[in-house]
């Protein structure tokens, strides 16, 4: 077997797990002989060839932890031809044969264009709390997200009951609603407002008085960041020009990205990131790792970053079926 020298970077939004995932790419590649490089701050660090090699000493203790220890962020100028040249350039002046991308519809929409400009292998993480990926099941940082909003629901719950109002709770979300769906389930909330469906504000206020009318003192309302333009703020003021209610907004931004990943996280993400490594050495390219159930798959990038990801219809359904009961 030919000894393949990898390079990994994190691009675009930073998620909980993204450091489990380098650790398992890291770790399986140096246990199948071959060498890690890794890239400091996404594109950007590709272009300005922040490149170094990485021992399995270089990820250690980082599994429990938030973020990316190779940083991260969002590269205009890997969007022009010139700034791409550049980068693989860099590939090959470090003779990397394969390049492991862990992030987002965008990052990986960055290694698609790459692939114009450089011939090594592309293999894709999908890194993003948005869960937003077509192909697979469950992206790194998602159940870590949806953990840390429910722990804030729970807490805005407290304060709710106790001074009988009706609270929005935003969450991350701009095209996708899998992180207010499942935090509107887990979280008991009587509305769910995601950018997959039109709101209904007329109908929502109904359900909201009807509660009231039976005895309940306080709603929480979770809504997507694109469910409305302008957002839980948006939401509030409509609501309150139908009916002239009082409503409190919690925005809860980017508490989302950050904070210990959870367990289930942790093994997500240090699968993906060892199956990204043998796929690589199998000879694979141009595709992003999933998974389906509990099984690995491979996704084409055209694939993962160009089909809509659909919210569970059955989830959705029990969701409607359950918000708005007094």
């Amino acid at each position: 077997m030919a000894h393949l020298r990898f390079a990994v970077l994190t691009s675009g939004g930073d998620a909980p797990g993204m450091n489990a995932a380098l650790r398992g790419a890291v770790r399986e590649a140096h246990a199948l002989g071959h060498v890690v490089m890794g890239v400091q701050r996404g594109y950007y660090g590709l272009i300005q060839d922040e490149i170094h090699q990485l021992s399995n000493r270089d990820v250690s203790n980082i599994l429990q932890r938030g973020g990316t220890f190779l940083r991260t962020s969002r590269c205009p100028e890997f969007a022009t031809v010139e700034g791409r040249v550049k980068a693989a350039e860099t590939l090959r002046a470090h003779a990397v044969d394969a390049l492991i991308v862990v992030g987002g519809n965008g990052s990986l929409t960055g290694a698609m264009a790459l692939a114009e400009h450089w011939d090594g292998q592309l293999i894709g993480l999908p890194g993003t709390i948005d869960n937003d990926l077509y192909g697979t099941d469950e992206t790194i940082g998602y159940d870590t997200a949806v953990t840390t909003a429910l722990e804030a629901i729970d807490k805005i719950r407290d304060t709710a009951d106790s001074h009988e109002r009706y609270f929005l709770v935003e969450v991350m979300g701009r095209d996708a609603g899998f992180i207010a769906l499942q935090v509107a389930l887990g979280g008991g909330a009587e509305e769910v407002l995601v950018p997959e469906e039109t709101p209904d504000f007329p109908a929502m206020l109904a359900r909201l008085q009807k509660g009231k009318k039976a005895g309940k003192t306080s709603s929480i309302i979770v809504v997507a960041e694109g469910a409305y333009p302008g957002g839980a703020q948006a939401v509030a003021q409509e609501l309150h020009k139908l009916g002239g209610d009082e409503y409190r907004v919690s925005v809860l931004g980017h508490i989302q990205r950050g904070g210990t990943p959870t367990a289930r996280e942790r093994l997500l993400a240090t699968r993906l990131g060892a199956h990204a490594v043998r796929a690589a050495i199998a000879g694979e390219t141009g595709k992003m790792v999933g998974i389906i159930g509990s099984e690995m798959v491979l996704v084409p990038f055209a694939d993962a970053v160009g089909k809509k990801k659909p919210l569970d219809p059955d989830l959705l359904a029990l969701a409607r079926r359950l918000v708005g009961v007094s």
